[in-house]
This record gives structure tokens, sequence and C-alpha cells, in this order.
């Protein structure tokens, strides 16, 4: 009885439709430091332009792949990453110098979202200055503000790559660099890009870049709380923090002289005059 079952299951599987090409697993895996990032894509991926951005996303990927400005970008483990080859290598790139129209890509393009995009709007961006914090906010100052009539056109995909796969493709960065500038002649507009063609690909930072998280908030969720509520909850929570902060810092003494008091070279002088007139 085992045997016939196990002829049926074996005759079903090979009896079953073939998945498209397109529909070619992802599989992602972050090592310890110094080791590589780990995609692996059987085929060249189908991508699809975003409505109004200049940027194409992988529908059938479970991942958040994109190509964007003549390089292929994912976000994998809390980093960005990129690649002139659609299957990498990848490096990484510094939350501060990934391009804004990349970070203006609604929630819902992002096909393997991180648990705390949860709740999120999923037309509009993620909320990347409540995630990477004050900091980040302040250097990206504006990025989530844009004229939508004014958005670059879409770079062209580097089709030629759909030639090189499995065994086909090539692993050798010197190899890939020299096929790319013979067959792609797209010129980027952004600085990383132009940068990202000019290095060798770093797959882990040394560190993590994130080191001033916005905190949690105190208190919540309410029950009965709408999305809209939490959320103004949440920042005015922020914002009462960080005012707090401010204000500590603030009133904090100064510690340019003795016991935090300023320091103008007169103390211990005018005691040993007084002492002496005495």
């Amino acid at each position: 009885m085992l045997k016939i079952r196990h002829a049926i299951l074996v005759l079903g599987m090979l009896l079953s439709p073939v998945a498209p090409a397109d529909d070619v697993s992802v599989s992602i895996g972050i090592g310890t430091p110094h080791a590589s990032i780990g995609i692996r894509i059987g085929d060249y991926p189908r991508l699809v332009a975003v409505p109004g951005y200049p940027v194409y996303y992988a529908p059938r990927l479970h991942a958040n792949y994109f190509f964007y400005d003549g390089l292929y970008w994912i976000f994998a483990a809390d980093r960005w990453y990129a690649s002139y080859w659609y299957d990498g290598p990848w490096s990484y790139v510094s939350p501060v110098a990934v391009p804004v129209y990349l970070l203006r890509v609604p929630v819902r393009y992002y096909r393997h979202p991180p648990p705390y995009f949860r709740g999120w709007r999923a037309d509009a961006p993620p909320r990347w200055g409540y995630h990477w914090g004050p900091e980040w906010e302040r250097r990206r100052s504006g990025w989530d503000r844009w004229d939508h009539r004014a958005v670059p056109p879409l770079a062209p995909l580097p089709a030629y790559q759909r030639r090189y796969a499995g065994a086909d493709y090539p692993r050798q960065i010197e190899r890939q660099r020299a096929l790319h500038q013979q067959h792609y002649r797209y010129q980027p507009r952004e600085a990383v890009v132009r940068q990202h063609y000019q290095q060798r690909p770093s797959p882990q930072p040394p560190r993590p870049y994130v080191q001033d998280r916005r905190p949690p908030p105190q208190s919540g969720p309410y029950p009965g709380e709408s999305r809209q509520q939490r959320e103004y909850r949440e920042q005015r929570e922020y914002r009462d923090q960080r005012e707090r902060r401010d204000q500590q810092t603030q009133r904090a003494p100064r510690s340019d002289g003795p016991q935090g008091r300023p320091n103008d070279g007169r103390g211990r002088d005018q005691a040993r005059g007084r002492g002496r007139d005495d």
C-alpha cells in the first residue's frame, strides 16, 4: 500500500505543471561579519515599473528587490545592498546614501516587508525617519517631499543579462564589469551609483549605521485606537521625549571650572590676594 502511495505521489509530481521562469525562488542569507550576502536567483527576474516612480520592482520574488538608476537594489535584514548584476555580488549602502527615490517607494511594493512595516500605510513610503532616528532624519531632511510632476525617467534595464543564468552567470567582478561596459551605455544620475561602478563590492559594513534609533512609544496601543490616532500619539510622544532631552541638555551644569562654575581665572588669585591684604 505504501509503495502504491509513493508511486502516485511521484507520478503527480511529474505531471504537475512547471512554474514559469519568472517565478524564481530567492534565498537571502546574512552571514557573520566579513561574509557575503547570498542571493540565489534561478533566472533574470521579471521587473515591473512602480507607477509614478523611476523604480522597478520584482513582483514575483519573495524579496524587497528593485532596479533604479542602473543598479539592482535589495533591502534585506534592515540594510540596503546594490549590484549592477541581477544576482550580485552585492555591496552594502549606508542609509544616509540610499537614493531618495528608492526611499519613496510605497510600502506595498516591498514583497518581503520587515515586521515593523506592519500597520504602515501601503500607499505611502516606509517611515524611515521613525525607524532610523532623528540623526538620519536631520541628514536626509526633505526626502519625503518632492514634485510628482518632475520625476526623472526610468533607466533602461540591462536586458543583455537575460543571456547569463545558472552556470553561465559571471561571478568574477572583472568579467561582470567588462560585460557591463560593453553592453550597457546608460550614464547614472546618482553620485552613489557612479561611485558603486568604480569600486569593488563590500558585502558587509564593519558595524551597523544606526546609533540613535527613535525610542519606542511609552504607552498603548489603546483599545479602539485607530491607526491615525496611534501614529499621531507616537509622534507626539517622541516629540515630547526629544524636547525633554533638549531641556536637560540646556540645564546641565557647565564644567569649565570648579563645581561647574565658569573659570574666569580669578577664583584662587582673588582668594590669595584677600589673604595677603588682611
